[in-house]
């Protein structure tokens, strides 16, 4: 298949939203509206911002807001001029009335996500985005527990919901590049949309495999600011930039701009290094949702055991997005010595 190198490379920037599990969803409006701004002025076509698991995640479960998604979105909304305000949701979490509320507070797309085997649980939410004006995208999480064609069926349903294009997460950060060439290739050729790609670092192969997605033909690469993100983080935004930039792809982006914003705006805020330290890297080697890694090192710390073996044991047991809760009932259990 011959790729035009020259076509868009559309940047989807999601420090403020996959970012924000990274900080335990602190992000203040200060900070918001500075790293806001900064992606505008650097070029970036979708600036993502939410609660880390999505609009209306703010809860017990996933952890509370230090403020409210809508108020930050109305904060990012007076400084964005260009990009598009995005936000993210998760049927069952957010709801049709909250994209309501996040379009009234200056959102302009939704990128409607579900775990890479329920997309039908997403088409009246992209339906609706779609009658509101906002541009609707649907988001498949954890593709590496489904083979290609089953990832195909399910974009397919996306697509007759009427997704403007279809997102593939690498959730678990647990793909290599030759897994990720396998479902971009096929999605690319049989999609009558363009396709996205969102890499997690847990294994070292964000960057890797975002540019065997643009190398494939997707045209959306989601990126985070210094890799600001769950787990071991995401594909760093600076970085991917650069690497684009150097293989001749055109972003729209500029490199010095997005660099000074990372190390100037962004880092400062981190809690901590984005590395890939020993949690990570089995979120990776087991397959486990990313957003998984701080409830882990708390269950962790509450039943005295290594995060690693409750990492391993979730792996096992194929946990997914939304199943943070059974992750005390794991601990447990293994503080227990019972297995499943």
């Amino acid at each position: 298949m011959s790729l035009d190198r020259n076509r868009k490379i559309h940047i989807v920037d999601t420090t403020l939203r996959d970012g924000s599990h990274a900080v335990s969803h602190s992000f203040d409006v200060e900070q918001v509206t500075a790293i806001a701004a900064g992606l505008d002025e650097v070029g970036v076509d979708l600036i993502e911002i939410s609660h880390g698991d999505g609009i209306a995640g703010s809860s017990l479960n996933y952890g509370f807001s230090k403020v409210s998604e809508l108020e930050l979105l109305k904060a990012a909304n007076k400084v964005v001029k260009r990009g598009k305000l995005t936000v993210l949701l998760l049927p069952g979490v957010g709801t049709i009335e909250d994209l309501a509320q996040a379009k009234e507070a200056g959102a302009k797309a939704v990128r409607v996500a579900t775990h890479v085997t329920e997309a039908d649980i997403g088409i009246q939410h992209l339906k609706a985005a779609g009658d509101m004006g906002l541009m609707p995208i649907g988001f498949l999480m954890m593709v590496h527990m489904a083979t290609p064609e089953k990832i195909l069926e399910q974009a397919n349903i996306f697509v007759d919901a009427g997704a403007k294009y279809v997102n593939l997460a690498d959730s678990a950060g647990y793909m290599t590049p030759k897994q990720v060439k396998e479902v971009v290739s096929l999605l690319v050729e049989k999609l009558p949309v363009l396709v996205g790609f969102h890499a997690h670092n847990n294994l070292g192969l964000a960057v890797a495999n975002a540019l065997t997605a643009v190398e494939c033909g997707a045209d959306y690469i989601d990126v985070t600011c210094r890799g600001l993100g769950a787990g071991a983080g995401n594909a760093q935004a600076e970085v991917v930039a650069g690497v684009l930039q150097r293989e001749g792809f055109h972003t729209g982006l500029d490199f010095y701009k997005y660099m000074d914003l990372a190390e100037n705006v962004v880092e400062p805020i981190m809690q901590r290094p984005q590395v890939i330290r020993s949690a990570p890297l089995m979120l990776g080697y087991a397959g486990v949702y990313s957003s998984f890694l701080l409830h882990t090192y708390r269950a962790a710390e509450k039943f005295n055991l290594n995060p690693r073996d409750i990492l391993v044991e979730l792996g096992r047991r194929g946990m997914v997005g939304g199943q943070e809760d059974m992750i005390i009932d794991v601990a447990h259990a293994l503080a227990n010595g019972k297995k499943d």
